[in-house]
């Protein structure tokens, strides 16, 4: 198994320099990083970046989110220590300097619950206009909340180059924008046409930088998006239906909705869950089916 073994001496050699210049003193911690960083090491193939210890300080970010949806809180946060514990040694991080904190997906997708579409109306009512405009397109699209934040038209950003399905949409109408989602990648989302009326009469007249959770994002419309999308989203819930299971709860409404919309159009469980990952930014079905 080449592949295997050129990831385990890439993660090898990381923990054996950490171990002799007494970074790391447990050897369960040194078993932890070293399993850790095996798994960076695949990614890092995969993606076909130069090598782990290459790695910039924004790719370990990409990495930390690509995985922040199919594992719980504990992985991710051994999987950060482990990259900061690296990046500390070859100087990409001062000695006492911290990589972002990534919140694990998959632990928030597993509390957050769905809204219907009464509810989710009832929720925008409840906001100011460029958060209400937000809820509506993240209940028809089923954005993350900083995706709503780069939205951008299909002529503006090339989405990344992935196998789709035909049944991609089978059932919607709308146009297509594009989003950077986790791990930076860049896909197409629908919106219907009602929505994109709207939402170009929000678009500004230059892309402003805005930072959300410590990360900067080119934000092109004049809507709600990030961390104050998602309180407002609480707040707002919680006053008009008196109860919240966050903004996350909307993809939760997509999911399920478009399952099924494409069973109804005569496709098998197994095709209409692929096709709403790809829909949705995952791209593994069985990470979408936390959400069902």
């Amino acid at each position: 198994m080449p592949k295997f073994a050129k990831a385990s001496t890439q993660a090898h050699n990381v923990i054996k320099a950490l171990t002799k210049t007494e970074r790391i003193q447990s050897l369960g911690t040194a078993r932890n990083y070293e399993d850790a960083l095996k798994r960076v090491s695949f990614w890092v193939k995969e993606k076909k970046l130069n090598g782990l210890q290459s790695l910039s300080l924004e790719q370990a970010r990409f990495y930390l989110e690509y995985r922040a949806e199919s594992v719980g809180q504990k992985t991710l946060d051994m999987e950060r220590q482990a990259l900061q514990a690296m990046m500390q040694l070859n100087g990409r991080l001062p000695d006492n300097g911290k990589l972002y904190i990534v919140k694990s997906e998959l632990a928030e997708a597993t509390r957050s619950r769905a809204y219907t579409r009464k509810q989710a109306e009832a929720v925008s009512q409840g906001q100011s206009s460029k958060h209400s405009l937000a809820t509506q397109i993240a209940y028809a699209a089923g954005l993350r909340a900083h995706e709503l934040l780069t939205l951008a038209r299909n002529d503006e950003r090339e989405p990344d180059r992935r196998k789709a399905l035909s049944s991609k949409w089978d059932g919607r109408s709308g146009s297509l924008y594009t989003v950077v989602g986790k791990g930076g990648l860049k896909r197409h989302v629908l919106i219907p046409t009602a929505l994109v009326n709207q939402l170009e009469q929000r678009r500004l007249k230059s892309p402003v930088t805005v930072t959300d959770r410590q990360i900067k994002y080119l934000q092109r419309y004049d809507i709600g998006g990030g961390k104050k999308w998602s309180d407002s989203f609480s707040k707002a819930s919680s006053r008009n239906l008196y109860f919240s299971t966050g903004a996350h709860g909307l993809r939760h409404s997509y999911a399920q909705e478009r399952m099924v919309e494409l069973k109804a159009l005569g496709y098998s469980r197994a095709i209409a869950l692929e096709t709403v990952s790809q829909e949705m930014g995952h791209f593994r079905p069985e990470i979408t089916e936390v959400y069902l």
